[in-house]
């Protein structure tokens, strides 16, 4: 698949396709895309998670044995649908509370009816995921149940008890607070995701209006000097109405503090229908900033390939620039 491919297959997100063609259907309990069905699709070794919508203008069906999707009739990509173990394949990605104070006006989690797992629920999905053979990694993240300390003390020991038991990397992703970076690392985590979501002041304060930019990027700067340089990472969204020159600025900004930004394109939720403005990021646009972000980070010395934990190595929902644009 080559990276104008990919960046056509981020830029639509969806597909309409038979849902009885995936091995199993999984749902989203986390982030933008919460509450769609979604299946990985893996192409020459690159990876896209495509969410199944009749609506889509990409349709895909299976010829000789591998799922061929095609636009208008022609076709764009052929490949392989991709077992997941816990959200993503070779990962077990586990969301401990799909609920969140934090009204985020992109994000449809906090209008979703998510759960909390318990300790022993998701030492037991852990548990099962590791006999599989196929858990490469594990990786966490959260809402917010009642306050992102709780979040952190519920995080924190998770790490603990998954790091007596394994020994595979484990990444860690939660709101931060004003202790919770060497905590995480304490326990056991090898690699820390805080989220900025938009590098836009005037943006962030309408979209994230419960949050403080200004604090994650403190957070994310403490994040480097505690887990190291290429050990740092955290979700940029593009669509919410940013300039090109403000997400420019922005990964500059982050690379600088020695964190490697994840472009996210943005999705429209029909819970937050009127709620923000979203528009889904062409594929020659995903391709231009990724390529800016690919030398930003070559200049600074900071690699998107040796993340072993969470979004940047399993690349269903993004570009990486090292591993997509070869």
């Amino acid at each position: 698949m080559r990276p104008e491919t990919k960046a056509q297959l981020i830029s639509i997100g969806s597909v309409n396709m038979d849902p009885s063609l995936i091995h199993r259907l999984t749902i989203p309990t986390a982030g933008p895309g919460a509450g769609n069905v979604a299946f990985f699709f893996n192409s020459g070794g690159h990876r896209v998670r495509l969410a199944v919508k009749k609506e889509s203008p990409l349709k895909a069906e299976m010829y000789g044995g591998e799922l061929v999707i095609s636009k208008d009739g022609i076709e764009v990509a052929r490949g392989s649908i991709e077992p997941e173990l816990i959200h993503c394949p070779d990962q077990a990605f586990i969301t401990m509370c799909e609920k969140c104070i934090f009204d985020c006006k992109f994000c449809p989690v906090p209008k979703l009816s998510g759960k909390v797992k318990s300790m022993d629920e998701m030492l037991m999905m852990m548990e099962e995921a590791h006999n599989t053979g196929r858990m490469h990694a594990i990786s966490i993240t959260s809402g917010v149940e009642e306050s992102a300390e709780a979040e952190v003390d519920r995080a924190e020991e998770l790490i603990r008890q998954l790091r007596k038991i394994y020994s595979v990397p484990i990444g860690v992703s939660v709101y931060p607070t004003e202790d919770s970076t060497r905590r995480l690392k304490i326990a056991g985590a090898d690699e820390l995701k805080y989220n900025v979501e938009t590098m836009d002041r005037d943006i962030y304060s309408k979209v994230c209006p419960e949050q403080d930019l200004e604090l994650l990027l403190k957070a994310l700067a403490e994040g480097v000097e505690v887990f190291g340089r290429n050990n740092v990472c955290s979700n940029f969204i593009i669509g919410l109405g940013e300039s090109d020159e403000s997400v420019k600025k922005g990964i500059e900004e982050l690379v600088s503090i020695g964190v490697v930004p994840i472009l996210r394109a943005a999705a429209r939720h029909p819970l937050r229908e009127g709620e923000v403005f979203i528009e889904r990021p062409s594929a020659e646009r995903l391709l231009m900033l990724n390529r800016f972000l690919q030398e930003k980070l070559d200049d600074h010395g900071l690699r998107a390939d040796t993340f072993k934990t969470m979004c940047l190595p399993c690349t269903g929902c993004d570009i990486n620039p090292h591993l997509d644009l070869k």
